[in-house]
């Protein structure tokens, strides 16, 4: 369960919106909510814009000028990229530009194999190939060692990035890169695609018409896959790209709407996001980047499709491999529920495939609501991925258990590791001791809503206008809202019941609700209850008829206590770690053998969800704390079964009885309260 924060924007503010701006009443409130208070600043978050003058980031003359000379020259050049989207698309974008303007061109995209960036081996296999100059797009600002190494070979260097740059600038002709310490571009958030596209129209004298109109569609993909601020410049890049890409004779992306089942329907960000982006991230990650390459540099539909479909299959390849992982893990869990008790979460296993694991690691903290470390196991060497949120800072917590890493790197969200050989353990240890010392109190998962809505707001037309708020990404995520005291009115099961249909009623209005991956069973919510939701708000146009779509984020009963309920939370899970308590707590955690009677008893044959098997006890004598005592008390004793995989709980068929007071936890409690 995730905590819950539902914005009240300033009901004046919103009036005036609506009023000067021209927009419904839901975007004027997301707008408000997100701080925008006048006309002229939701002007300029509304309006796409356009790209900055290229020439106003640092060294884009100079980067312009030797490539140009090169063409001229006919010297060998080789574009560089990256095995992931962003590099991928950096690499074709380039790459095709230059092999029209009649340049000697190649590329080379690394195999993950390789690691990320410059590598000798690849340096020296490139001046084999009589290469006199290096383009690097999507990476470089870091490869200071490999650039040396490069005109040692006696090759140049141009690069081109995005990356933060470290203490020294690596040796090139020209160093294109909006995070220079010198660079006062007015824009600093382009993936390297972008970068990439803004390098070719300062090689056609500063002109966009030509690079947007061949390269915006593949600029797009790669701004939104790799989760840069869809704000400001890139807002327009992407704005600009959709369209293209909507209406696109690309053999290439033909193919690919193809495969992701988009044919007939409008791209939008969420289908990029969710759909082409992961195909061509799959070949990088179980194939070869290459093959992403050559099917965007492919002109002929049956090739295009041909190479679409291998990268489906890839695809298809990486969910699977995903999915091992996640099962291995819940078996884990299952075996020892105390991997989850921690402040974080730290997990390794053996042969678990290094291109997922960091997806692997974002899954894990969604659904157990903790900063989340996972690391695999390979040829002896341990390397992982981590992700975390709120106040946690993964480089920090990173930082702190260097002395037993190899190697580390990243950001407050999300980073890299290897650690030293035999030091798991240890590693555990640290990020707890990090944890404790710097998060007295854990940050909480939180979905944040920009409003509640009225029964009122629920129109076609209201919900249509959030579209101008479009396109949706990091920074400009798609608005939720609160939608308070519905009551369920039906609840019917989909696809077999592995999603949820809800029939709702708020106040005099109905409507349905779609809650996807959530069985019936595990609904938090019965017939006739009244239920609070986080939702997104759409529209769903099918056979002429046109209706809202209401997609449930997050469910739970009205009039929850959610204060009390994380704070029980954080108190029990304190306790299972042998932290210190007041010693007023430990009394009103320990469950009388009464309530664990009952507790047992309501774990219906088919098991249950374990926050709906406390929400549906509904006892006031029952806090969190000792619903939770009275489980693992008989977890401990054998009676019931977890299953970290769905959050449910189960009975087990025993065939003698089970001294209550002989479990643990219990036993332990006990001895606090003496």
């Amino acid at each position: 369960m995730k905590k819950w924060t539902v914005g009240v924007p300033d009901r004046k503010i919103v009036s005036k919106l609506m009023l000067n701006c021209g927009v419904t009443s839901l975007t004027a409130a997301s707008l408000a909510q997100k701080g925008y208070s006048s006309p002229d600043s939701v002007a300029e978050s509304l309006d796409a814009g356009e790209l900055s003058d290229p020439f106003l980031i640092k060294d884009m003359q100079k980067a312009a000028d030797t490539i140009n000379n090169a063409i001229d020259s006919g010297e060998r050049i080789c574009v560089y990229g990256d095995y992931d989207c962003d590099g991928i698309m950096s690499t074709v974008i380039l790459y095709s530009y230059l092999l029209e303007t009649g340049a000697d061109v190649t590329y080379y995209i690394p195999e993950r194999s390789e690691g990320y960036g410059l590598n000798k081996t690849a340096l020296d296999r490139i001046a084999a190939d009589g290469v006199q100059l290096i383009i690097t797009v999507d990476n470089g600002i870091s490869a200071v060692e490999e650039a040396q190494y490069a005109y040692e070979l006696g090759m140049k260097l141009v690069i081109t990035d995005h990356h933060q740059q470290g203490e020294e600038l690596p040796k090139a002709e020209a160093v294109v890169d909006p995070h220079r310490h010198d660079c006062f571009s007015p824009f600093k958030y382009m993936c390297g695609a972008g970068i990439a596209l803004k390098l070719i129209a300062a090689l056609d004298g500063g002109d966009y018409t030509m690079a947007l109109e061949q390269f915006g569609d593949l600029a797009a993909i790669a701004t939104v896959a790799d989760i840069v601020s869809l704000t400001g410049e890139n807002r327009f890049l992407v704005s600009y790209g959709l369209e293209l890409i909507n209406n696109s004779d690309r053999p290439a992306l033909i193919a690919l709407k193809e495969v992701c089942g988009l044919a007939e329907k409008a791209v939008d960000s969420q289908s990029i996001g969710f759909g082409i982006a992961p195909r061509i991230n799959a070949a990088g990650r179980f194939g070869s980047p290459k093959q992403a390459a050559e099917l965007f540099l492919c002109e002929d539909y049956d090739e295009a499709l041909s190479a679409a479909q291998e990268l489906n299959a890839l695809n298809n390849e990486r969910k699977a491999a995903e999915n091992e992982i996640i099962s291995d893990i819940y078996k884990m869990i299952d075996n020892d529920p105390f991997l989850i008790r921690g402040r974080t979460i730290f997990l390794c296993g053996k042969n678990w495939h290094h291109g997922v694991i960091g997806i692997v690691a974002s899954r894990i903290m969604e659904q157990f609501g903790k900063p989340c470390f996972i690391a695999s196991e390979q040829d002896g060497e341990i390397r992982g991925s981590a992700r975390s949120f709120g106040e946690f800072s993964v480089f920090e917590a990173l930082t702190y258990a260097s002395d037993v890493l190899e190697k580390f790197g990243g950001h407050p969200g999300a980073g890299g590791f290897t650690l030293k050989p035999g030091k798991a353990k240890e590693f555990r240890q640290l990020i707890e001791k990090y944890a404790a010392e710097n998060h007295r109190i854990m940050p909480v998962m939180t979905v944040s809503a920009d409003s509640a809505v009225t029964p009122q707001e629920l129109t076609v037309e209201n919900i249509k206008g959030l579209s101008a708020l479009e396109p949706f990404g990091a920074d400009n995520e798609r608005p939720l809202f609160y939608i308070g005291g519905a009551q369920v009115i039906d609840i019917i099961p989909l696809s077999n019941g592995a999603h949820s249909k809800l029939r709702l009623k708020l106040g005099y209005s109905s409507f349905d609700a779609l809650m996807f991956r959530t069985p019936p069973q595990s609904l938090i919510v019965s017939k006739g209850d009244s239920c609070d939701l986080i939702v997104t708000l759409g529209i769903n146009e099918f056979r002429g008829s046109t209706d809202i779509s209401v997609v449930v984020r997050d469910m739970r009963p009205s009039a929850f206590e959610q204060s009390r309920y994380f704070a029980a939370m954080s108190a029990f899970e304190s306790f299972i770690r042998s932290e210190q308590l007041p010693v007023n707590y430990y009394p009103s955690m320990l469950p009388e053998r009464n309530d664990v009677v009952q507790i047992y008893k309501g774990i219906p044959d088919g098991g249950i969800c374990t926050d709906t098997l406390f929400l549906r006890l509904g006892d006031p004598r029952i806090n969190y704390c000792k619903f939770n005592a009275a489980l693992e008390a008989l977890r401990q004793l054998g009676l019931i079964r977890f299953s970290s995989a769905d959050s449910t709980v189960s009975r087990v068929k025993v065939s003698q009885k089970a001294d209550l007071n002989s479990a643990p936890v219990l036993v332990s409690l006990r001895e606090h309260i003496k």
